[in-house]
């Protein structure tokens, strides 16, 4: 749930969010929030002076501004994508002057102020000056720097009605419960332009993706004796970048991709309530800390991805609520404009400024953030009109159909815009329903995105490894069901964080069976993933087999490393990272067909699954490198000695990984290290070969080059 109001850079219940009472802006449904109306005009109790606080009385400068004619104009069209640049504080040198401009959107409010530190929170002394008829509000502040909390002042046209806010375009904030915009700068100095020019060849779709999912509160916290001493605190972004760079490394992912960092004010939201969309959270450090952190990865080889939450947004008191006593940033009507699930505001896709402000939102952490990809949060919430809403609580479109046409277009240029400024980037849905095109461009009709999480595999083989292995040959379809759509969208394998809370258990809780089968399957689990076409995305503690549930207030159990098990599903996560990304076979086609073909998928009384993975067939100095792998899955505890499948081409077929491996925790039951292929032909393939099946597990061949001979081509 959000927290309580919070007042201007002080701790909730200050005078002017204590104030409230009904107000006639708005008449929400029942069930919506609970108090989104703006306070009446009051007037504030001065506090006492701090020694930060000396106010600063010079006069406001109106005849100052960083907008053109043509600025304002595309800005009212819904259109100017660097309004990042011109809205909320910048620091400016005018006439030798230093001071501060700062600029807002208000356009039901009759008066706008700038309140804050530097002048005792005083709502007379520093009043905007209107802008036309665009609703923007604008002026220089002499003295004002950086460091000086601040926030918006706001008397509405509705009935007088009076609101602090924060800034809807400030780049930090003060340390969540309180709750004041800070003046600040975007200076850093990076040291990332290797890998800025080649990011495009590793976010492409043909390169190896495997990605780390962090939270960064909990992935790890500071060792116990520091922890004491410090209050149980968090590892700051500096603090964070070695150490998770370091193991990132080391376990061969590609790319780590944040939970929402954007700041928020309830730290139990794991970051999907945001009330600052341009500022990284503060509880972690500045935002030169996380351009470092970012700055950090980027040297050392690995992509950042972020979560954005386009979705919805908090509906604390002091955030993008109600924010000019009208319902600006969220849609007036409650069955448009608020969540059920999440108690929170929905944005209004059909105002131009709205859809400005995301895209504009997204473009800037591409910018001056240097990130690579932005996964986008709660997709199907967006797209229909009737996500989690009974009969008679939604509004149908235009067409009487349940499609919200606002935000399928709002999607459609939030792709458009961030695929044309920055091309070597990647967004990817998380879209949990069979919306169609999802990541197809909209010049066939589709939304645009880069990528799609594929939420089906992960039901399907979450569900089929939980029964216990006496009942999956009848759920065999589970297994296999993918194929039939799996090359429909450009697809990402995800075992997320959503998959390990509220009571699902963690993935080797998951698992059926003893400890010993728990282990073995999760190693089955996560050798399909990375088996299976599709990039690969796994959340924090998945790799080494945490045994708890995710909890957001702790670090992950690294204790459990002292147990070989523990170690053993580690060791096959880092294998399999480093298998994946030297095989093109594994990652060249992951999003076209010719990179996988059946063997056998019809074994569903043994519970098996063989299957080709490709890569393009290539020579070189009179050697044919075929780059096929052939995997082969034991769903059940059965070993099965004398297990032959077919094979397209004859000879050796090494035995590349193998999950029961005893490195790995498992019985070291295999193959030697390799197979032979010869006659009979066998599943419609020319050759076959007789394999060993330990149980519940998965193995990896690959096909053996061949020196071509003179005049003979390759089999």
């Amino acid at each position: 749930m959000p927290e309580k109001p919070s007042g201007p850079g002080r701790e909730a219940n200050n005078s002017a969010a204590a104030s409230q009472k009904p107000s006639p802006v708005s008449e929400l449904p029942t069930g919506g929030p609970p108090a989104v109306e703006p306070p009446v005009a009051s007037t504030p109790k001065k506090l006492p002076l701090t020694a930060r606080e000396t106010p600063t009385h010079q006069p406001i400068r109106n005849d100052v501004t960083r907008f053109s004619d043509y600025d304002v104009f595309l800005f009212n069209q819904g259109t100017h994508y660097r309004l990042y640049e011109k809205m909320g504080a910048h620091l400016m040198t005018v006439d030798g002057v230093e001071g501060t401009f700062f600029a807002v959107w208000a356009p039901n409010a009759v008066a706008v102020s700038v309140v804050g530190d530097f002048n005792q929170w005083d709502r007379e002394t520093h009043p905007l000056d209107q802008r036309g008829s665009s609703g923007l509000w604008e002026g220089f502040i002499p003295g004002v720097g950086k460091g000086t909390l601040y926030k918006y002042d706001i008397s509405s046209r509705i009935q007088g009605c009076r609101l602090e806010k924060i800034d809807p375009w400030g780049f930090h904030f003060e340390v969540p419960p309180r709750t004041a915009s800070i003046v600040w700068d975007l200076d850093y100095t990076w040291e990332d332009q290797t890998w800025m020019d080649r990011r495009a060849e590793f976010n492409k779709l043909d390169a190896p993706i495997a990605i780390y999912e962090v939270h960064i509160g909990s992935w790890m916290r500071p060792d116990e004796e520091q922890e004491e001493k410090a209050g149980h605190r968090f590892l700051t972004y500096r603090e964070l970048a070695p150490r998770l760079a370091d193991y990132v490394s080391s376990m061969g992912f590609t790319h780590v991709e944040f939970l929402p960092m954007m700041e928020h004010p309830f730290y139990g939201s794991w970051g999907y309530q945001i009330t600052g969309y341009f500022a990284p959270t503060s509880r972690y450090g500045t935002p030169q800390d996380f351009m470092y952190l970012v700055d950090y990865l980027h040297q050392r080889g690995i992509g950042v991805i972020l979560d954005w939450v386009p979705s919805h947004f908090a509906a604390d008191m002091h955030s993008l609520g109600v924010f000019d006593g009208t319902h600006l940033y969220e849609h007036a009507d409650n069955r448009k404009g608020w969540h059920p699930d999440w108690n929170s505001f929905i944005f209004n896709y059909g105002r131009n400024e709205v859809c400005e402000f995301l895209i504009n939102n997204a473009l800037y952490w591409f910018d001056v953030y240097h990130i690579d990809g932005l996964r986008v949060d709660a997709v199907a919430s967006m797209l229909y009109l009737d996500y989690s809403r009974p009969y008679g609580e939604w509004i149908p479109n235009k067409y009487g159909g349940k499609e919200n046409l606002e935000a399928i277009d709002f999607l459609r240029r939030f792709n458009e815009a961030v695929y044309q400024h920055f091309p070597g980037v990647q967004t990817i849905a998380e879209e949990s329903t069979s919306w169609g095109m999802v990541s197809r461009p909209p010049y066939v009709g589709g939304l645009g995105f880069g990528m799609k999480w594929d939420m089906g595999w992960m039901h399907d083989t979450l569900f089929y490894l939980s029964l216990d292995p006496i009942f999956r040959k009848y759920h065999h379809n589970h297994l296999t069901f993918r194929a039939v759509y799996a090359f429909t969208e450009n697809f990402v394998l995800s075992l997320s964080h959503d998959e390990v809370v509220h009571g699902k258990g963690s993935l080797l809780r998951k698992m059926h069976g003893s400890t010993e089968q728990k282990f073995a399957t999760l190693r089955l689990l996560l050798g399909m993933m990375y088996a299976q076409p599709g990039k690969k995305l796994l959340f924090m503690g998945g790799e080494f087999g945490q045994w708890n549930e995710w909890y957001h207030e702790t670090g992950l159990d690294w204790h459990l490393l002292d147990s070989e098990a523990h170690r053993g599903v580690q060791q096959w996560v880092r294998d399999l990272n480093r298998l994946y990304r030297c095989e093109p076979a594994l990652y060249r086609f992951d999003c076209t067909p010719e990179g996988f073909e059946w063997i056998d998928c019809s074994d569903w009384e043994r519970s098996v699954v063989a299957f080709l993975r490709k890569g393009k067939t290539t020579r070189r100095q009179g050697t044919t490198r075929r780059n096929t792998m052939m995997v082969v899955c034991n769903c059940t505890p059965l070993a099965r000695s004398g297990y032959r499948v077919g094979a397209p081409y004859g000879g050796l077929w090494r035995e590349v990984l193998n999950s029961d491996a005893e490195i790995y925790g498992g019985s070291n039951m295999g193959n030697g290290g390799a197979a032979w292929a010869d006659a009979p032909a066998l599943h419609g393939r020319p050759y076959s070969m007789t394999i060993t099946l330990p149980p519940l597990s998965i193995l990896f061949f690959r096909c053996d080059d061949v020196v071509d001979q003179v005049g003979e081509t390759p089999r």
